[in-house]
């Protein structure tokens, strides 16, 4: 995200036009802050701080809030409520960062893009409070002052007062109404409501026409927007064979009923299990164990002994299949191209290597694979680089850092890796090729385009294999033959798989 342009810290607001009071996301009168910003806090508390700078950290450098906040708290001392409430105010601002500029530029008579990035960090955590969280307003303006003045300066604290009392006079939802009144396209009113760039929204809605239809579609984009600003849940997932479930349920976790191997822990560190220490459990999303049990489950006739995930960084699904493929008398291969994210594949993988998973972890370009090693492997899994839409409930910077022309760099590389996938399975052979994300651009395009390339491959019907824990197939996958997950309607992230079979003879 790039740095607004500067202006003067300092600066006091315009008045901006005022709107009744409506009832939002707060109930009850707003309560004022009687103080002068002379009489607030000067030094922010722990809590704030740790949102601020892990802010400051996604917006200039480009970092992932899930890999900079945990760290954080730690370094911070943070635990039980004074974490849940820096978690919370990180990752509620992300979310809602879109509306909140545009209140925020209201508020300041000046367009968000106008203040200086620092100073709209600190507007943008304020604003969270008051509009997204149940934080008192005074509460909230002073701590958000001396958070100001302690992280930029005490002319920004001056501003940061003016303009975070001009948000307090009205909730969220008066607020919406306000600044969606003037706005005439559908779209952009979704957009801005639900604080998502309008390009994802027509992407989104664009998929939703594809596998739920035109008329479910228009019912179902403002759920599905909703849905990727609600928390998903902490899913783990028990990689089979390895024991881990007993000590899951004794930790309070309970068996989801999406998925066969997923377990929902409802609070608490999934890092303090010792299940998860030793990797016979780890954090999962129940959409990526669903489609990694339909490639290890789709029936193969003849040898069923490599197994190759094409993608493998970070490990979650690698950890998944080499599970399963210790107990299937199967090789894994888990290539990843990067050597960093190949050694994060190391390290998930030491529970099903312990279990007697057979496993080689190599680093190489998976674009080549094919041709290095042509006809070799049974199973092949590409779980292709993508625009991540499908888990902006759990990484919501993605919305905001991702853009139209990410599809031209990307479709090409999951065009070759789907590519290369094919040449290098055997006649007879599946291929599972995969996205976190429901735009069409990332899914069945790329799917229907490499077919044309390739008119011996036989895509299969995926939804089948697409399991609950009963073993009842999933509803409302799509039209078929591939399958869409989406967060409103399954409670997963936005998964998307279609699964390949080789023909019978190599391919040109």
């Amino acid at each position: 995200m790039p740095e607004p342009r500067r202006r003067p810290d300092g600066e006091r607001p315009g008045r901006g036009g005022g709107a009744d009071r409506g009832q939002g996301q707060r109930r009850g009168p707003r309560r004022r802050s009687a103080q002068t910003p002379a009489q607030r806090a000067r030094q922010a508390d722990p809590a704030r701080a740790v949102a601020y700078r892990v802010l400051r950290r996604v917006g200039t450098e480009e970092a992932f809030a899930n890999l900079v906040l945990p760290g954080a708290l730690r370094s911070a001392g943070l635990r039980g409520r004074d974490a849940a409430f820096a978690t919370e105010l990180t990752y509620g601002t992300l979310r809602l960062q879109g509306l909140y500029d545009v209140v925020v530029g209201a508020a300041a008579s000046r367009p968000a893009a106008e203040i200086d990035g620092p100073v709209l960090t600190v507007l943008r955590l304020g604003a969270h409070q008051l509009l997204g969280m149940r934080v008192p307003d005074h509460a909230a303006v002073s701590a958000t002052v001396a958070l100001a003045r302690q992280e930029v300066g005490q002319g920004a604290a001056g501003f940061v007062n003016a303009v975070l009392r001009r948000v307090s006079e009205q909730d969220r939802e008066a607020w919406v109404d306000q600044l969606v009144a003037p706005v005439g396209d559908p779209v952009e009113r979704l957009a801005l409501e639900h604080s998502h760039p309008e390009w994802v929204v027509r992407a989104l809605r664009a998929g939703l026409v594809s596998t739920r239809g035109p008329e479910a579609a228009e019912e179902e984009l403002a759920p599905l927007l909703a849905s990727h600003n609600t928390p998903g849940p902490l899913t783990l997932v028990a990689r089979p064979g390895l024991g881990a479930e007993q000590e899951l349920e004794d930790a309070g976790a309970t068996p989801s009923p999406v998925a066969p191997t997923a377990w929902v822990l409802p609070q608490g560190d999934p890092g303090a299990l010792g299940s998860v220490r030793e990797g016979r459990a780890a954090v999962q999303d129940a959409g990526s164990q669903l489609l990694t049990l339909a490639l290890a489950q789709a029936p193969l006739d003849g040898p069923d002994e490599q197994w190759l995930d094409l993608c493998a960084g970070p490990g979650g699904k690698a950890g998944l299949l080499a599970s399963i493929a210790a107990g299937a008398g199967a090789r894994l291969r888990a290539n990843e191209v990067s050597e960093h994210r190949a050694e994060l594949v190391r390290h998930t993988l030491v529970g099903p290597v312990h279990g007697g998973a057979r496993v080689d972890v190599t680093v190489g370009d998976g674009r080549e694979v094919g041709t290095a090693q042509p006809q070799t492997y049974d199973r092949v899994l590409v779980d292709a680089p993508c625009t991540g839409l499908g888990a902006l409930r759990r990484r919501p910077e993605a919305r905001w850092r991702r853009s139209p022309q990410d599809l031209t760099t990307l479709g090409p590389l999951q065009r070759a890796l789907l590519d290369s996938a094919l040449r290098a399975t055997r006649p007879g052979g599946l291929v599972a090729y995969a996205t976190c994300s429901p735009h069409l651009a990332e899914t069945e395009l790329v799917v229907r385009d490499v077919l044309k390339r390739h008119p011996g491959v036989e895509p299969l019907d995926v939804r089948p294999l697409m399991r609950d824990r009963s073993g009842t197939p999933l509803a409302d996958l799509g039209p078929g033959p591939w399958a869409q997950l989406w967060p409103h309607l399954h409670g997963t992230d936005g998964m998307f798989v279609a699964l390949l079979r080789v023909p019978g003879r190599s391919l040109g």
